[in-house]
């Protein structure tokens, strides 16, 4: 399932060369249009690996290292023609293994046969089970692109709405029922990130991921993920938010600490994300609506090294009046590694002790709260 926040997308994990092992995939090639060329790329460590080949008689090779069933992207793109603004492309998801793995394509990627793979095939039932929602979803998605055209902000809700229930049904009817029904599966914890989702919920996915085959947890991306889970325990409501000290805009130190005795909404943005910015004007309702009632905002902003004057434009031009800080690392920002922000914007409701008292509140929701909470 897709999702309307913007993700960064972690796959699985530190390896070193003495536990990686060599997968060789092999495959065959054909279409109706000549392809210029073949890519794969995967996640190997906090890495992506991408690797590129020429057809040679319709046929493809690589050899990789991986430490464990890593899940890659292969991707042909066509000689493009003359009147195309971009070159078409087709692409595919696969397991690869270490071994030996051979793919087979004839006019589709979807209609792909893949052998040598045991995830593989185990993603392949996934599939099906997902592929009505997935259906559902690309229709809410033209649907939405159109009401966002004609600027219809209320059907746009409505939609997002939608795109949420349909999210949590699949999540229990798909990812929940394949855990329950396949606990041994090759694929089983590649399946409880997807249930889990980019905010974990500890004390609903921490009981499935110690069901799970003491190999599979001992993986790197079983550690790893591991590491998630305890995260999400620091960071979960009830929990006391972690301090930390960011430079504002000025380059001085800022410390969470410095609000203590305030209600804080510790935010999570870009200035490069749309989402983000587009709920600005709920947050900034907010501020001005209880900046007077011992209730402020704290923005941790992950622009990118070198946009500093990207992050102060847009706090400008939004008009977000209140504190900033970031140490323009991107992705490798300091407070969202602490804290597992792994998709933007996201939020945390402090209360005047520290205490989280709710997660990702947004639009109406977000005032709602504030009502509630603040007397």
């Amino acid at each position: 399932m897709k999702n309307l926040l913007f993700f960064l997308t972690l796959g699985a994990f530190a390896f070193t060369c003495s536990t990686a092992q060599k997968v060789t995939i092999t495959g065959t090639m054909h279409f109706s249009e000549p392809v210029q060329m073949v890519y794969l790329s995967f996640r190997a460590g906090d890495e992506r690996v991408t690797d590129s080949t020429k057809l040679k008689n319709g046929q493809f090779h690589f050899t990789e290292k991986i430490a464990e069933p890593t899940l890659a992207t292969l991707m042909a793109r066509f000689v493009p023609v003359a009147d195309e603004q971009r070159p078409h492309v087709e692409r595919m998801q696969m397991f690869m293994e270490p071994g030996t793995m051979n793919i087979a394509i004839k006019d589709s990627m979807d209609l792909a046969k893949v052998t040598g793979s045991k995830s593989q095939k185990a993603l392949e039932s996934l599939n099906k089970l997902e592929k009505p929602y997935n259906e559902k979803e690309e229709a809410l998605s033209k649907q939405y692109r159109q009401y966002y055209l004609a600027k219809d902000t209320a059907a746009m809700k409505n939609l997002e709405e939608e795109f949420d229930n349909l999210s949590k049904e699949a999540n229990e009817k798909v990812y929940h029922h394949y855990l329950s029904q396949n606990p041994n599966s090759p694929i089983a914890l590649y399946v409880l990130e997807q249930y889990a989702g980019y905010d974990i919920d500890a004390q609903k996915v921490e009981p499935l991921f110690q069901k799970l085959p003491s190999a599979t947890r001992n993986l790197p991306s079983g550690i790893a993920f591991k590491k998630r889970i305890e995260t999400a325990k620091k960071t979960g409501i009830g929990a006391y938010a972690m301090n930390f000290t960011q430079n504002d805009t000025l380059a001085k130190p800022v410390s969470l600490s410095d609000f203590k005795g305030k209600y804080v909404l510790l935010d999570f943005w870009a200035s490069w994300c749309g989402p983000c910015r587009a709920e600005n004007p709920n947050v900034v309702k907010a501020f001005n609506n209880y900046k007077d009632k011992n209730f402020t905002v704290l923005s941790v902003s992950l622009d990118q090294p070198g946009k500093k004057q990207s992050w102060l434009d847009a706090i400008h031009k939004d008009g977000l009046t209140w504190t900033h800080v970031s140490d323009l690392k991107f992705w490798d920002n300091a407070v969202a590694k602490e804290y597992g922000i792994r998709a933007i914007p996201q939020n945390l409701l402090l209360d005047p002790t520290g205490k989280i008292i709710a997660k990702n509140v947004r639009g109406e929701e977000l005032e709602k709260t504030l009502e509630e909470v603040i007397k």
